[in-house]
């Protein structure tokens, strides 16, 4: 007989119809714990994104559960406890979303240096003001990245395409490892202060809590500009909005917040900052990458 999967959450056709080919797959999304818990026993596995959450009880339950997959890059939806406790594996596809999420953050630099958003307000209300929307070139610019994984390796060959130079910040990199992609590995010190640009790319762990805070902010030069597409723990966001309103820093872009969405901040009054709400992997690819890509990890698991 086929395995046996429930997609808990709506996960694209293209990854259905991969699942199709070695299992038998269920697409119920939108079920409560309860319904989970009432239901998980027939499957081998589930696939979830960012919701729901995966408790205990919905593990306890699925009696022939051998892998979770989440379909996505975070598994802070998943009791990873229990699923240890169970010898149950778990599986993600954080690679889907690198190119995307890459092009994002370059995106957004391009948008906060030439002021894009704010030009586009201005022509809607019927003005023609060039004068006030004077910009700057990425050609040229210091670009600082901190983290150096899968994304921040794709966000310097890019900035190199650009004509950047590229500085990075990641304790588990070597400067060998920098060198590979063009970049020179400094400390964070030296980043922040020649980088004209700080680019965020770092996971959500106890180091990076408040990474941008107001002593790292104070270090920066006045032209410079955050962009954070990682992890809104990284930044502190009160002191981010003193540093914009006092003109520290001169601007920055944010796709994540320590909540979202970022009701009642005080960022929202600022005009030289870009708010958008979570786009990194909000891309047909990514998520289409998303799911296939957890699906072949199910697979190998289930069909060995």
């Amino acid at each position: 007989m086929k395995p046996r999967i429930l997609a808990a959450s709506k996960i694209h056709d293209k990854a259905i119809e991969k699942a199709k080919k070695f299992a038998d797959i269920d697409v119920k999304a939108g079920l409560s714990e309860e319904e989970l818990v009432g239901v998980i026993g027939e499957y081998d596995a589930i696939v979830v994104r960012s919701k729901p959450k995966v408790t205990k009880a919905i593990i306890d339950a699925g009696k022939k559960l051998k892998v979770i997959g989440r379909a996505g890059v975070g598994l802070d939806n998943i009791d990873k406890d229990a699923a240890k406790a169970r010898d149950i594996q778990i599986v993600n596809s954080p690679e889907a979303s690198t190119i995307s999420v890459a092009e994002h953050a370059i995106g957004l630099m391009i948008a906060v240096m030439r002021k894009i958003p704010q030009a586009e307000i201005h022509v809607r209300q019927g003005k023609w003001e060039r004068k006030s929307f004077i910009g700057n070139e990425l050609y040229g610019k210091t670009l600082g990245i901190l983290g150096f994984g899968r994304i921040g390796r794709e966000v310097a060959m890019r900035a190199k395409a650009f004509g950047m130079e590229v500085i990075v910040f990641d304790p588990e990199i070597t400067s060998e490892d920098a060198r590979e992609y063009n970049a020179e590995c400094c400390d964070i010190g030296e980043v922040l202060k020649k980088a004209d640009i700080v680019s965020l790319h770092v996971p959500a762990i106890p180091s990076t809590k408040d990474l941008i805070n107001a002593q790292n902010l104070s270090m920066m030069k006045p032209t410079a500009i955050v962009i954070n597409t990682s992890r809104g723990h990284a930044i502190d966001e009160d002191a981010l909005y003193e540093a914009l309103k006092a003109g520290q820093i001169a601007g920055a872009a944010l796709d994540v917040f320590k909540n979202e969405p970022p009701e009642g901040s005080s960022l929202l009054e600022l005009p030289n900052i870009i708010l958008v709400p979570h786009l990194g992997a909000n891309t047909d690819e990514a998520q289409i990458n998303a799911g296939t890509v957890v699906v072949e990890k199910i697979r190998n698991i289930l069909t060995k």
